[in-house]
């Protein structure tokens, strides 16, 4: 009991602060690029603390899986290095008898893992995607904002518009390029409002402005004059394009394709890559007080990062159907624990004769 409330005690703290260094990691990056993006006119600023949200739910399942490893690895490792597995071993505690209290501690943050991957990761995928393509498909109206040049979603028209009054109607200063066929058509007014014709049409009316319209790399340009002049509002509807990312693992598996089983693999070797790292890390955290210390740190972070690239292979393989889905769901994963098993016997194997020597010297005395 002990050793147990030892063990998972130390693994508590040394796996919250590791997460809350990868959460500011993450959350740092996302925010650099998510606000450049919202900085670039690709997504709105209103939607920044959202999309940020939501990018931290899809890392969170990844976060959760390095944070457990890396402290199991951590706190067996300073173990190691100050001695106290050395006295945890002469008193007939081997190995074996670590995966318990480490199991007991891991199993609610599989369950963490699994559910982030399997619920967490595709509900936030969609709702990124919907946020995107519902600003990327805005009307044009919204695109008049004061004192800014703004390029409307189907590329062709620019608008700026230096003053919008207090109803958000009435607006002044306006310049409108368009170009169509070859040919360029520029506004310029300065007073204009908003109008929505009983149709459900909506109007930028332009009053008392002149009209140039000319051909591209031609030098004839013909001018008029108008009293008023009115810019037809284009709306797009929200096309619903669900992507794959985006489906529910309960759509995956009704609608069996080789992306969807890919996506599927994926999810699923969330958990079971957590599990094989848990068991891994017990072996793999064995150090010599007399060797460097960060032998088995270094050694750790390459396995996880071959570990996480083979399963991005194994996912790109199921989906152009190069191995089947059993194969490649259960694979690498079967490898990966029989590596770990035999990294196991070859540690205890190692500590028999330390074992019969301090039984030797207990029964001298």
């Amino acid at each position: 009991m002990i050793l147990e409330r030892s063990l998972q005690r130390e693994l508590a703290y040394t796996g919250s602060t590791v997460f809350l260094v990868l959460l500011t990691l993450v959350l740092t990056t996302m925010m650099i690029r998510i606000v450049g993006s919202a900085a670039s006119g690709e997504i709105d600023l209103k939607d920044v603390v959202v999309l940020i949200g939501l990018t931290m739910i899809r890392y969170v399942s990844v976060m959760l899986m390095a944070s457990l490893f890396s402290a199991i690895l951590f706190v067996l490792t300073r173990w190691y290095r100050d001695s106290e597995m050395l006295i945890w071993l002469s008193c007939g505690v081997s190995l074996t008898r670590l995966i318990k209290p480490i199991t007991m501690f891991s199993v609610p943050i599989i369950v963490l893992i699994s559910f982030f991957s399997f619920v967490g990761w595709p509900w936030a995928n969609e709702q990124s995607r919907l946020i995107r393509e519902r600003f990327q498909q805005r009307d044009e109206i919204l695109l008049l904002a004061p004192g800014q040049f703004c390029e409307s979603t189907s590329k062709h028209r620019v608008f700026f518009v230096e003053k919008v009054g207090p109803s958000q109607k009435d607006i002044e200063n306006i310049f409108v390029a368009s170009t169509e066929n070859g040919r360029v058509n520029i506004l310029v007014s300065k007073t204009g409002y908003m109008e929505i014709h009983p149709n459900g049409d909506r109007f930028v009316v332009l009053k008392n402005g002149r009209r140039y319209d000319g051909e591209l790399g031609q030098i004839d340009l013909r001018i008029m004059e108008f009293f008023s002049y009115g810019i037809k509002i284009q709306s797009e509807q929200l096309v619903d394009r669900p992507m794959t990312p985006g489906l529910s693992t309960a759509t995956l598996l009704r609608a069996r394709n080789n992306t969807n089983l890919a996506e599927f693999a994926w999810r699923a070797s969330l958990p079971l890559t957590a599990l094989n790292l848990m068991l891994l890390a017990i072996p793999l955290a064995y150090q010599n007080p007399r060797h460097g210390r960060t032998i088995s740190l270094a050694l750790g972070v390459f396995i996880y990062l071959t570990y996480s690239n083979l399963m991005n292979l194994v996912q790109a393989w199921i989906e152009q159907g190069k191995i089947a889905f059993m194969s490649g769901l259960l694979g690498l994963h079967l490898i990966i624990l029989a590596i770990t098993i035999f990294i196991f016997w070859l540690r205890v194997c190692n500590q028999l004769p330390l074992r019969r020597l301090l039984m030797r010297i207990k029964a001298r005395r």
